[in-house]
């Protein structure tokens, strides 16, 4: 890396002041309440009911065993959630690194921000209209959004190396993680308000009705706090952008998005790195897509239990990733994320042994995931910072996105596939294990200091 370079880095990190940092943790506050309400909580048992609906199934079944048939193909009700997720990871393969190849050379970074969160937030509010048995409606939204989500995270993720130092990232990237939990906790409480309030014993259509509305307001929430970064953050045009100047943003990102693939190969431990991450994480965004379905259809939990069990993750995880970050100042980065990845597997093995029905064992685990979540995550964003080549965290961060805030694929095609041969979610749950062990191993054997410098970056005091 020529001496420019390093000092064009520096130059951005300097000049974010505290409102523009502030700006950059605001908008983890924004797309949060996707994360939170949409994802974790209300979803999964909303779409599965709509399906189960679809399938014949009458409003309130047990053990519904109903299929329905999108595009000709059968499957299982109870699986159709899951196999929506994994699509729309599969289509974001084809979508994220793109949208990272044209932020890394658009003059604007901001306006990219605005279009993603904006569709996103839209699809999700016009989850309004799903309704009776629209259940491929809802799938269509949902990948709509879920996309979104993705590209709007590769734009944000993309400021980070340019608002912060080597030695400051996992500090920014843990508040701003932080803060996200806050976000999405603080709407999740205003939700949990309209269940307890609304609900009405042995009325399963005005549950369904109040799940729905829960999804819309996550999307005015997203779009409503979005404004504020849009208006903080300040553009900080890199090298690839002031090269693109004049030429077609579109058509360069996709050849620059070629060269990049082509050129990865030069950094082979940065795809190591990438390899693991995509592994272990895709377990964890498994876990917290499906932790609700596990909950009503396997443990057979009421939504009011779930909602309380994500909010005390979502605050503990508040708490968590600033302790983990605390943690990882002290013994590095990548040594606190091995360690959470070790109670992840404790926490999986936990969730297989959970009775039905009983609220307290689910809640105590909800803790044990808080702890360790956002820690686990903020830091692995942070360390991926110092892996890219300057110039391309645009490119890189729309890999790294793959698997990341929602979007994951192998977990949920596992889970979705052993649910339709044994109709047994624990086996499916249980699954899981493999994804936090081998993802565990392959971080542990990444030199990170070496695959820092072979990135050109400069090291931070601790890894």
């Amino acid at each position: 890396m020529t001496a420019d370079k390093f000092s064009q880095v520096d130059r951005g990190a300097a000049t974010a002041g505290p409102r523009e940092r502030r700006g950059w943790y605001m908008y983890d506050w924004a797309n949060s309440a996707f994360q939170t309400t949409v994802i974790t909580v209300f979803l999964g048992p909303f779409l599965t009911t709509v399906t189960e609906i679809a399938a014949g199934c009458p409003l309130g079944t047990d053990d519904c065993t109903g299929r329905v048939h999108p595009l000709g193909i059968t499957v299982a009700a109870g699986s159709f959630y899951p196999y929506v997720v994994s699509l729309s990871v599969l289509l974001t393969v084809f979508v994220l690194p793109v949208m990272g190849a044209v932020a890394d050379r658009a003059p604007r970074k901001k306006p990219l921000l605005a279009a993603a969160a904006f569709t996103g937030a839209a699809a999700t509010i016009a989850m309004a209209f799903v309704t009776g048995d629209r259940y491929l409606l809802g799938g269509v939204l949902f990948l709509i959004a879920n996309i979104s989500f993705g590209a709007a995270i590769v734009v944000y993720n993309s400021f980070l190396p340019q608002l912060a130092g080597p030695d400051d990232r996992d500090r920014l990237s843990s508040r701003g993680w932080a803060i996200g939990y806050l976000g999405g906790g603080l709407l999740l409480a205003f939700n949990l308000v309209a269940v307890t309030v609304l609900s009405i014993d042995g009325n399963d259509q005005r549950t369904l009705d109040i799940a729905r509305w829960c999804i819309v307001s996550a999307g005015i929430w997203w779009a409503a706090f979005t404004v504020v970064p849009l208006l903080w953050l300040k553009e900080h045009p890199g090298a690839a952008a002031t090269a693109a100047h004049g030429g077609n943003v579109l058509t360069d990102g996709f050849k620059q998005l070629g060269r990049t693939i082509r050129g990865i190969r030069a950094y082979p431990l940065t795809l190591f790195f990438l390899l693991a991450y995509l592994i272990y994480n895709d377990g964890i965004q498994t876990v917290i897509t499906l932790a609700s379905q596990y909950g009503t259809e396997e443990l057979d939990l009421e939504q009011s239990t779930l909602i309380i069990t994500i909010l005390i993750v979502q605050f503990l995880a508040f708490g968590g990733a600033l302790l983990l970050g605390a943690m990882a100042a002290r013994v590095g980065a990548k040594r606190t994320v091995l360690f959470s990845l070790a109670l992840w597997l404790a926490v999986i093995i936990a969730a297989y042994w959970l009775p039905a029905g009983e609220p307290l064992p689910f809640m105590l685990l909800g803790a044990a995931i808080g702890l360790v979540l956002g820690g686990s995550q903020a830091l692995s964003r942070s360390l991926f910072s110092q892996l890219i080549p300057a110039g391309k965290e645009g490119e890189y961060y729309g890999f790294y996105e793959i698997s990341d805030k929602g979007t994951s694929w192998l977990g949920p095609l596992a889970f979705g596939l052993i649910f339709q041969l044994t109709n047994s979610y624990r086996v499916g749950i249980v699954s899981l294990v493999v994804f936090f062990l081998v993802g565990g191993i392959l971080l542990a054997f990444v030199p990170m200091r070496r695959a820092i410098t072979e990135a050109g970056n400069t090291p931070p005091r601790l890894i």
